[in-house]
Order: C-alpha cells, then sequence, then structure tokens
C-alpha cells in the first residue's frame, strides 16, 4: 500500500524548517513538504511552496479567528484557498497517511476533516486555548521535542498519545569536541528576533575584556565605532556548527531549535527567554532552570553582572545537556511516522 506524508513547515523563524528537515531525512515514506517559504537546505523530497494567506483587502481581516475557533482563516481570501485546495490535492494524490503539522491547526484540521490521521509538533507553554485544543485532541499523536525528563507541565489526557523526543535539531548525532578553552562567547539571534541590541552586547562585551563575543545572526542596529575589539558581528552563517563548536559559552533565546542546538553541542549556555506568544520562551526557561542545565536570567545581564553570569554558566558545564538531547529525536520522530503509514498499509482497525 504505497502512500506518502504531508509535512507542513511553518514560516515562522527557522527552527520549524531545521528540524522538519532532519525528521524528513529519516523517513522510509516518501515525504511531500508544504510551506510558505522555499523548501529548506537538504530537504530529500518534493516541496511545494504556498501562496500567502496574510495582507489583502480590510474586509479580509474580519473575523479572522472565526470567532475563537481558529488562528488564521481570513475571509474571502484567495491565498487562504489557493492554500487549502493545494494541500487538499496532496492529501488525494499520494495518497497521505499522515500529515505532519509544525505548526498549524488550520491545516491540522484541514486533513482530519479529509480522514487523514494527523502527527501535531507539540509546543511549550500554555496551549489551553481553543484552537491549540482543538488540534491536540484531534491529534493521532503528539511530537514533543522535548525529553520527557526534566518535565514540565503537560495535559495528562494527553500523555498516551505524546512522545517525547527530546531535544532535535538538525545536529542530531553529530560527534561533538571539548570546549577550546579560548574564553569565547556565541551569542545566537535567531530569524524569528531582532536579536540583542547593539547597546547591550557592547556593554557586555566592555565588562569581560578577557572574553571574545561573536554574534552569528542578526543584530537589532550597527555596533558602530563604540564597539570594543572583543565583540564581532559576523552576520548569518550556515555554519552554525562550528561555530557553535568554538564557543566555550553559548548565549540565546529559550526558542525550541536554539536550545536543541546548544544541547546537541554540549556547550555551557545562558539562556534569556524572548516574549511570545503562549509564553513558549518562559516555560522552556522554567525548566532549563530548574533541571541545572543553563543559567537562564529572567532579563539582559547588566554589564557589571556578566563576568558572574559567564563564570556560573562554566561552573554548570555542557554535559547535562544529554538529558536534553541524545542525538537520536530526528530518528525517533520519524519511525513514529513511518508507524503510522505501516499501520495504515495493514488495513483499517475494526
Amino acid at each position: 500500500m504505497s502512500g506518502t506524508i504531508v509535512y507542513y513547515v511553518h514560516h515562522h523563524g527557522s527552527g520549524h524548517a531545521h528540524r522538519a528537515a532532519a525528521v524528513a531525512r529519516y523517513c522510509r515514506t516518501p515525504v511531500v513538504g508544504v510551506g510558505s517559504r522555499p523548501a529548506p537546505d537538504g530537504w530529500p523530497g518534493a516541496w511545494h511552496e504556498l501562496p500567502p494567506d496574510a495582507g489583502g483587502p480590510p474586509a479580509d481581516q474580519h473575523d479572522v479567528t472565526a470567532g475563537g475557533t481558529l488562528h488564521w482563516a481570513p475571509r474571502h481570501h484567495p491565498g487562504l484557498r489557493a492554500r487549502a485546495a493545494t494541500v487538499s490535492a496532496l492529501l488525494d494524490a499520494g495518497p497521505a497517511r499522515v500529515l505532519v503539522a509544525d505548526v498549524s491547526v488550520e491545516m491540522a484540521l484541514l486533513a482530519r476533516l479529509h480522514g487523514v490521521p494527523v502527527a501535531v509538533v507539540a509546543q511549550p507553554g500554555d496551549r489551553l486555548d481553543r484552537p491549540h485544543r482543538t488540534a491536540y485532541d484531534l491529534a493521532e499523536v503528539l511530537l514533543a521535542p522535548w525529553p520527557a525528563d526534566p518535565p514540565r507541565a503537560w495535559r495528562p489526557e494527553l500523555a498516551s498519545r505524546t512522545v517525547h523526543l527530546g531535544g532535535l535539531s538538525r545536529y542530531d548525532g553529530r560527534a561533538t569536541v571539548p570546549a577550546p578553552g579560548h574564553r569565547q562567547v556565541l551569542v545566537l539571534t535567531g530569524s524569528g528576533d531582532a536579536g540583542a541590541g547593539p547597546g547591550a552586547l557592547t556593554g557586555a562585551a566592555a565588562s569581560t575584556p578577557d572574553w571574545t563575543w561573536r554574534v552569528a545572526g542578526a543584530v537589532a542596529g550597527s555596533l558602530g565605532a563604540d564597539a570594543p575589539p572583543n565583540l564581532a558581528a559576523g552576520g548569518w552563517t550556515d555554519d552554525v556548527w562550528s561555530a557553535l563548536q568554538a564557543a566555550d559559552v553559548v548565549v540565546g533565546h529559550a526558542g525550541q531549535n536554539v536550545v536543541a542546538e546548544i544541547a546537541a553541542a554540549r556547550r555551557p549556555a545562558v539562556i534569556l527567554p524572548a516574549p511570545r506568544p503562549h509564553d513558549e520562551q518562559v516555560a522552556t526557561g522554567a525548566v532549563l532552570h530548574d533541571a541545572g542545565l543553563a543559567v537562564v536570567p529572567d532579563h539582559w545581564p547588566t554589564p557589571a553582572a556578566w563576568p558572574g553570569v559567564l563564570a556560573d554558566a562554566l561552573a554548570l558545564g555542557g554535559t547535562g545537556w544529554a538529558r536534553w538531547s541524545d542525538g537520536r529525536a530526528a530518528a525517533r520522530a520519524a519511525a513514529v511516522l513511518d508507524g503510522i503509514v505501516d499501520a495504515a498499509a495493514e488495513g483499517p482497525v475494526r
């Protein structure tokens, strides 16, 4: 019984795309990707770029949540119609045996209304709003990209359908090397945020002259001529792994992808939760703090505090990240998806 996995990838930030590509490479079943951006690097199969479902005349913005039952469904929007039609055709053409929603309540509902089982990639934080509850309740399986230990709050009734994958990153399974001991800080900023501002970075680097600071990603403004000589902004890089391996301490936000990549590299970390809907990063930061996996200040430290913060991170070390990421999360997710396809091949459950 042939079939496909249809994998929906959300466009906000880069983490959804990175982990989708990592999972797809392990799948035995052909994976068809869909999303609002071009295919991520390393995507192993077919990819369909969807038209945007935002913008348009003001009337399109009326009641975009359908009375609070959905997150985004603007009325009479041609892009939204075309997206749904494209995915519906792909569900039928394969035919699809499972749709992965990472993440979209609307895509999860669309697939299930076609009779296609849904695997929803779970997200931390407060997900008790009506749309999230609907998507989680209809899911065949919830793929949680964090480990069961350390524990975090979760709806008990979902436990039997939740698979704790552990931290899932594009660097799953790579061999790590010991930290070089050169007192280098790597600041990771993601495509879903503007990163630390030049004033904050300048103050941190100036107060730690015996450390070298490198920024990988966006900086919210130019560093300017006042930047100390131990601070450099390298911009976006495709080789984040090498930058991680060259660092002694990594500073990053508490997004799932950033945390998973730091964990894969086994580097001491300072994690600064950024404001996000549903307190997603605050929830992750609290778990990391309570488990002793990272130093988690509640705001960007003052310049005078940075020497102590870096010392605390070094003392904490990076070996504890093995509890968060064992390097097999992507393979584990692929096995779950292939298992759903195999079950479909065996015929309907009676």
